[in-house]
């Protein structure tokens, strides 16, 4: 997976690092019983999702490839033919 440079991004690290706040935060309150942090937890978790995404949206995310060019539709549908 390393090769494939999946997910090291600005974008990826920062919702995983805020998604995983988010998910310690909800396992704390589930041990102490306290059913208003475990939603805030839950939200951060989704929060951190949404920034991630965001980031990715704004180009911190990874980059399409420059030596890859998509088919012509009608070289697809020649393969796909036969």
């Amino acid at each position: 997976m390393a090769a494939a440079a999946h997910g090291h991004t600005p974008a990826a690290w920062t919702g995983v690092v805020i998604a995983f706040v988010g998910f310690c935060v909800s396992g704390v309150a589930m041990i102490i019983p306290n059913v208003v942090l475990v939603i805030a937890g839950l939200a951060v978790v989704l929060i951190g999702g949404v920034v991630g995404k965001a980031m990715s949206m704004a180009g911190m995310g990874k980059q399409p490839s420059k030596n890859f060019a998509p088919a012509a539709a009608e070289e697809r549908s020649a393969v796909a033919a036969g």
